[in-house]
């Protein structure tokens, strides 16, 4: 099994586990459960090969990860209730799915010889399209867009890091990810548990 498909496999599984716990919190029924989970699990990834022109779609081509997220779906059906805080649980999954799905878009638009400007933005849309349509059918607002905090900074950030490691670093895969699945989460956690964000936009008074 090579690194990006290994990578798709992981962040399936963690996403998926979000997805369920979403719906937990909508109080959905078990279809709805393996919906979000599937949902959340195959949304970055079909996007990035729809963009990169992969035929088949990773999912397509190797059901497996739909697999996944029925099992991880189920599991979180019953044993959500288990859980003190849901949606803590919802969040920092999210993060270590981020970290895990930026490298997997890292890695399958490098195999095909992407530029690096191709490759940050297919790290960055497999990371965050799935959390995205996770959060905007549960009606929430989506974290990719919460205010303070960093997300598409840290899918971004990892992204690049992983590219400056391959190529001054050395060249094999395994460092790629590494190092982008270490920035991205270490940022993102960083902005969860310390508050890390970026200056936000403040509108100011028109000028006479």
């Amino acid at each position: 099994m090579n690194v990006a498909l290994s990578l798709d496999y992981t962040s399936a599984l963690i996403f998926a586990l979000s997805g369920a716990l979403a719906a937990s919190r909508a109080q959905l029924d078990i279809v709805g459960f393996i919906f979000f989970a599937a949902l959340t699990a195959i949304g970055g990834g079909t996007v990035r090969d729809l963009l990169l022109d992969r035929d088949p779609v990773f999912w397509i081509a190797d059901p497996t990860p739909l697999g996944i997220a029925a099992l991880a779906a189920i599991l979180v059906f019953f044993t959500a209730h288990l859980l003190e805080s849901r949606l803590k649980w919802l969040i920092w999954l999210d993060a270590a799915a981020l970290a895990i799905a930026v490298a997997a878009g890292v890695a399958v638009a490098r195999s095909l010889d992407a530029s690096a400007p191709v490759v940050l933005v297919m790290g960055v849309a497999t990371g965050t399209f799935g959390g995205l349509a996770r959060d905007v059918i549960a009606n929430e607002v989506p974290l990719v867009l919460k205010q303070g905090e960093l997300y598409v900074t840290a899918a971004f950030g990892g992204a690049g890091a992983a590219l400056l490691g391959l190529h001054f670093l050395s060249a094999d895969p395994i460092w790629g990810t590494v190092i982008c699945v270490a920035v991205t989460f270490g940022l993102r956690a960083g902005s969860l548990l310390f508050g890390w964000s970026l200056p936000v936009y403040k509108a100011r008074p028109p000028r006479r």
